[in-house]
């Protein structure tokens, strides 16, 4: 939960700044609500302007996944190989008719209901069953075959980028919108010109509340979360690049254990468990079963 922490440390350091140098946070606290009502109100107003219902929730989602982190770990790795290894073998061994009860309904499949996790992925899933399925229809071609899955890869990439680019268009925009609730808030202090110079003053600070709170915002909020987003789609998305691999190598007649090497060897590094883990799991695996 790093981007917690650095949540905490930017508000602590900014106003804890602030307050040791003599700054009153009164006039801040009193405008921040007013102002945050204009800037979060036009923000979230502009994004439900530009966007599908269906992105909104999809973005509201992928926020949350900005904090709790990328979804596939170490272990899940692990399962992807033994499941891979176990469908190559089945196919290299038996030819693809034996795998067609697990291919066409995985839901009930005695294979892939041993990895959970994985069943529930509905593109991982997909991914693995058509490529098979092309097997079956003889497109066995591996560099025709490898395309036609990088573009299934690239367009749920970009699906899923879809998120932290609409939080990067909105980080771009709180600036700019922090200026009209300043301006808003000048406008607001010109009416009251025959006022002391100690509410003027407060008034001036109030608007100028609002150019500070859209770029706090944009910059120390919502950038890091669009960034974080981002890299977690990208840690992601090398799960299902793993399976391609996998497929490719198949295609080109490697044995089961050459296979499963081969998508091993492309998880990333910090993921990656090494050639022992993976013997001991596969061996853990075949004792279950």
């Amino acid at each position: 939960m790093t981007i917690i922490l650095g949540f905490i440390i930017v508000i602590a350091l900014v106003f804890g700044g602030y307050v040791l140098s003599g700054g009153e946070m009164g006039v801040i606290l009193h405008a921040m609500p007013f102002e945050g009502m204009m800037i979060g109100g036009a923000a979230l107003g502009s994004f439900i302007a530009a966007n599908s219902f269906g992105h909104i929730f999809g973005t509201a989602k992928s926020v949350l996944k900005a904090f709790k982190g990328p979804k596939w770990k170490e272990k899940d790795y692990i399962d992807l190989l033994n499941l891979m290894y176990t469908l190559t073998k089945m196919y290299q061994r038996d030819g693809i008719l034996a795998l067609d009860e697990h291919i066409e309904n995985p839901k009930d499949s005695a294979i892939f209901s041993r990895f959970p996790k994985l069943q529930k992925d509905h593109f991982a899933i997909d991914l693995i069953t058509d490529s098979f399925r092309m097997l079956a229809l003889q497109f066995d071609d591996p560099f025709q075959t490898e395309d036609v899955i990088n573009k299934k890869l690239k367009k749920h990439h970009h699906e899923a980028l879809a998120a932290p680019h609409g939080l990067t268009t909105v980080a771009d925009a709180l600036p700019a919108i922090g200026i009209v609730a300043a301006v808003l808030g000048v406008i607001k202090t010109m009416g009251s010109i025959d006022k002391p110079p100690a509410v003027l003053g407060e008034m001036i600070g109030g608007a100028l509340v609002g150019t500070f709170l859209g770029v706090f915002l944009a910059y120390l909020f919502v950038a890091p979360v669009s960034s974080r987003l981002t890299d977690i789609e990208e840690q992601d998305s090398a799960f299902y690049a793993v399976i391609r691999d996998i497929f490719i190598a198949i295609l080109h007649n490697h044995s089961p254990t050459i296979c499963v090497e081969i998508g091993r060897g492309n998880i990333p590094t910090k993921l990656q468990p090494n050639f022992y883990e993976m013997e001991e799991a596969r061996q853990d695996m075949a004792e279950a079963a």
